[in-house]
């Protein structure tokens, strides 16, 4: 009877520490960071510091007052740039507005930019775009733009609907020089691996929650990629060597639960090789 008793108070307080938030911030379970190093990056750009958040799903477990907490992180972040990565409102709905509103309060010296994903669509779609409108967020679709410190320059690319290769299965970065410094915003990995993404020298994606129940960032029951567990988090590469960093999200899908996956802001740090 005590070993039984022993075991599920065990498991209690493993998952109670795998869904616990060991961070400062409400709601946020970490702030990941990546260092990225290229010998294209311009010199005046060693050290340019990117802000990734993406997959709120809001609201799901991602809730009202968990907000203060992702502005907090990101503001944390002290990034140059603010890019968010798509899926902004919940399966069960939730108020845009609010976080927009909740968004617009992360200032940064180039703005923020964002691509929509895969629940951004109907109803949700149009929401999304007037409130990116309304608070000044630059929606890249299947568009790049050009970020200068004095006369050089890095290219950010935003992929339209990446699950759509019909329409848009020809990347935005095929158009571009490849001695240029290119950063993709995509909101699934697959794409990465979907197409030829020549050019990209890191791309940033979400869509996976980093399968929200997993064992040691490698095994999970839910695939919300089709190459399975091959992206599901961190620093992966596709088949040409191009890295591509996947999100955990902020919010959940499907179920709202997470274990040993937590919720993350991510913050890229760029280095001149």
């Amino acid at each position: 009877m005590k070993k039984v008793l022993f075991f599920f108070l065990t498991l209690i307080l493993l998952s109670s520490c795998a869904t616990a938030s060991f961070s400062r911030y409400k709601g946020v379970g970490r702030i990941k960071q990546y260092d990225i190093y290229s010998t294209q990056l311009p010199d005046s750009f060693d050290g340019f510091r990117i802000a990734f958040a993406t997959d709120f799903h809001y609201e799901s477990r991602f809730t009202a007052k968990r907000l203060q907490g992702m502005v907090r992180a990101l503001q944390a972040a002290d990034a140059d740039v603010l890019l968010l990565g798509g899926d902004y409102r919940g399966r069960n709905g939730g108020n845009l507005t609010e976080l927009f509103d909740a968004l617009s309060e992360v200032k940064t010296p180039y703005g923020t930019y964002a691509v929509m994903g895969n629940h951004d669509r109907g109803e949700n779609g149009e929401w999304v775009r007037r409130e990116m409108e309304r608070t000044g967020i630059c929606l890249l679709e299947h568009q790049t733009d050009t970020l200068f410190r004095g006369n050089a320059f890095i290219l950010l690319s935003g992929v339209r609907n990446p699950f759509d290769l019909k329409q848009n299965g020809v990347s935005p970065t095929l158009a571009l020089c490849p001695d240029d410094f290119v950063v993709m915003l995509v909101h699934t990995p697959d794409y990465v691996e979907d197409v030829d993404v020549s050019n990209t020298d890191v791309a940033l994606a979400g869509h996976t929650h980093g399968g929200q129940v997993s064992l040691f960032r490698r095994y999970t029951p839910a695939h919300f990629s089709k190459y399975g567990n091959r992206f599901l988090t961190g620093l992966k590469h596709n088949s040409e060597g191009i890295p591509v960093i996947i999100s955990n999200g902020l919010g959940t899908s499907r179920k709202d639960i997470r274990l040993f996956t937590p919720s993350e802001v991510v913050v890229v740090v760029l280095h001149k090789k």
